[in-house]
């Protein structure tokens, strides 16, 4: 099938918008996926101001500093029904919300995020920053060797999804030009030790708006699906909370 003929992955720019505004739009993007009411999978993406989050795996000695010290610092702080353990999301990081339904592509979860990982490592090679997998733990990360020897080193992108109903919401926080002595408030992901990068810190120098494009084009490659920039406005949604 010609990439023309694809079924389309909207792609939503919300440029900086702060993390409860845009949990609750994604919550009410899957809902409409659910309901049929948006006919096409989505992807969000977004800078937050700086937020933690702390997954359903999280555990407590993982949140090195307490949430007074968080706030203090002028840091969030937010518990989601999303899997994985504590993360960081701030200015410089690309964070990616895909809405997809699986029931179009695979009903397995397992292979879904090895497709984001996917994803983002296609990105990440157009920027000019080699990455794999790192066996064992679900991300991106870059690193030195061949690719049948690959050896991790440092973890550039997170991932931590949730789905209902096969429709997914949550998804990925690549860091770009993020200001990584954040990562240091938290156990990143509950890895001890784990050495957090960027695009920036890889390559010498970042765009944002490069990052972006490079995203939003691979997945699109990666779900054979053919990218589409809209407006938040047209999807037509009135965000509200609801339940995991």
């Amino acid at each position: 099938m010609s990439r023309h003929h694809l079924p389309e992955l909207w792609i939503v720019s919300l440029g900086t918008r702060p993390y409860a505004e845009v949990l609750e739009l994604q919550r009410a993007a899957a809902r409409a996926r659910i309901a049929g009411a948006i006919p096409e999978d989505l992807l969000l993406l977004v800078e937050h101001p700086p937020v933690v989050t702390l997954g359903r795996s999280t555990k407590a000695q993982h949140l090195t500093t307490p949430a007074p010290q968080l706030a203090e610092l002028g840091v969030e702080l937010h518990e989601v029904e999303r899997g994985g353990d504590v993360t960081f999301h701030g200015p410089g990081q690309l964070v990616g919300y895909p809405v997809v339904d699986l029931k179009r592509h695979r009903r397995d979860l397992h292979w879904y995020l090895r497709q984001v990982e996917e994803a983002l490592i296609v990105a990440l090679a157009g920027a000019g920053v080699a990455a794999g997998r790192h066996a064992g733990y679900t991300g991106v990360w870059t690193g030195e060797g061949a690719d049948d020897d690959w050896a991790p080193r440092r973890k550039i992108a997170s991932i931590g999804v949730h789905a209902r109903d096969w429709v997914t919401w949550h998804g990925f926080a690549l860091n770009v030009t993020t200001d990584l002595s954040y990562f240091d408030l938290i156990v990143p992901c509950g890895i001890g030790g784990v050495d957090m990068t960027s695009v920036a810190r890889e390559r010498g120098a970042a765009d944002m708006g490069e990052v972006e494009r490079l995203v939003a084009d691979a997945f699109g490659r990666v779900f054979s699906l053919a990218p589409r920039a809209v407006s938040v406005e047209t999807l037509g949604l009135e965000p509200a909370p609801v339940g995991g």
